[in-house]
């Protein structure tokens, strides 16, 4: 293993059970077993090697909630049990709670957008959704009269309300995200017309 896979790793254990403030170059240094002026060859501070390891236990997350699913559950609830694993792991996971860190927030939007890092989710999301929708369909579980590049799009839209927690309060949030969800859902099925 190469010393940057050695920081990311004893980064992202210290993160994991320090949270972000409390861990600090020198103890990421001692456990990867190099010096601090080693650690800033790989990564020019914190907050980069922090962001690095949040797009990828992002990731890990979204793979394994699509993992976890039963596809044949019915859409509303298949979605809901999407949402809420995410809100649940978002708030016990010590790196993926600091998504609502206000101090730390802006800096993990921006990094996240200019590293493609919604983009990566989507395109890991995008071939299940697609597939999903064709058989929604083709059951009849939802409604045939929306496009189905349109109903994707509804679904990617979900994730970017997360954007704007702060402007819809944070403490609204998580229930308002599950609400919206249920409510795009209920439209979506061939019962709202």
């Amino acid at each position: 293993m190469d010393k940057k896979t050695y920081i990311f790793n004893s980064g992202r254990e210290l993160f994991y059970s320090k949270g972000f403030k409390e861990t600090n170059v020198s103890d990421i240094a001692k456990m990867s077993g190099i010096g601090v002026g080693t650690f800033y060859n790989y990564f020019s501070s914190k907050e980069e090697l922090f962001l690095e390891i949040f797009i990828k236990e992002n990731q890990d997350l979204k793979k394994s909630i699509t993992q976890s699913i039963d596809i044949n559950d019915d859409p509303l609830t298949l979605v809901t049990k999407l949402v809420s694993k995410n809100i649940s792991e978002m708030n016990t996971n010590l790196i993926l709670k600091e998504w609502y860190n206000k101090e730390l927030f802006s800096k993990l939007e921006k990094y996240f957008l200019e590293q493609d890092g919604f983009k990566s989710i989507e395109e890991l999301m995008h071939n299940g959704i697609v597939e999903l929708v064709k058989k929604w369909k083709s059951l009849g579980k939802i409604r045939n009269d929306i496009d189905d590049e349109m109903i994707i799009a509804i679904f990617n839209s979900i994730p970017y309300i997360d954007i704007h927690k702060t402007e819809i309060g944070i403490k609204y949030f998580p229930q308002i995200l599950l609400y919206i969800t249920e409510f795009i859902m209920k439209g979506l099925s061939n019962d709202s017309k």
